[in-house]
């Protein structure tokens, strides 16, 4: 093992650089490299690491871990904590609305299917993040989110610590949750019920 200091770190992207403890150049380092048991690597974070290389034949570091402290508490947690009880809340209105014939089996499908499917979106965007790989845009997460996927994109942000942290991502994921829920509340409406009904016996004649 080696130690060394982070000299830069860019939290969105997941990589930075670290300053060896014997004065060599700086090596690279990537977020999937390092310790899953701390908080995310700041700048001036004492850590020790293995010397390595990645796929491509470059120097990387490896086995990254903060030399004293710097613990994963609190934050991560928390936004599990909620991320689980967003869900199981929803989850429970929609069983609610479905079991007292308020909405259709298909509306519990859709955010169902939906969730899935965005929650593979984020595991594949975050995997293209750690290597280099071509990138799902924003927009298109935002848009599985807004069409009943944000349930999936929630657990997808604090299980797999990705678009965690970006404030502008997250204040448009939260604009796509208010959108949807307020398409959900006009749904069970006589209105919108009449017209969603009249939407899936078309669509079955079709």
């Amino acid at each position: 093992m080696q130690n060394g200091t982070i000299s830069n770190w860019n939290d969105e992207k997941g990589f930075g650089f670290i300053l060896p403890k014997s004065g060599a150049k700086t090596i690279f380092a990537h977020i999937k490299d390092y310790s899953r048991e701390h908080k995310p690597p700041i700048k001036g974070l004492e850590v020790s690491y293995l010397i390595s290389t990645d796929p491509k034949g470059r120097t990387c570091a490896v086995e990254i871990c903060p030399v004293n402290g710097h613990k994963k508490i609190g934050r991560g947690f928390r936004q599990k904590a909620l991320s689980l009880i967003l869900l199981s809340t929803f989850a429970i209105i929609l069983f609610y609305l479905y079991s007292s014939s308020v909405i259709p089996l298909s509306i519990v499908g859709i955010y169902a299917f939906m969730s899935i499917i965005t929650f593979a979106m984020y595991a594949k965007d975050k995997n293209a993040a750690e290597w280099g790989q071509w990138r799902t845009q924003e927009n298109t997460l935002h848009i599985l989110a807004l069409v009943g996927g944000w349930p999936g994109a929630s657990i997808a942000q604090s299980f797999l610590r990705h678009k965690s942290k970006k404030l502008s991502f997250r204040v448009t994921y939260w604009i796509t949750v208010i959108i949807n829920c307020g398409v959900l509340i006009w749904l069970v409406s006589p209105e919108g019920r009449f017209w969603f009904n009249n939407v899936m016996k078309n669509i079955n004649f079709g």
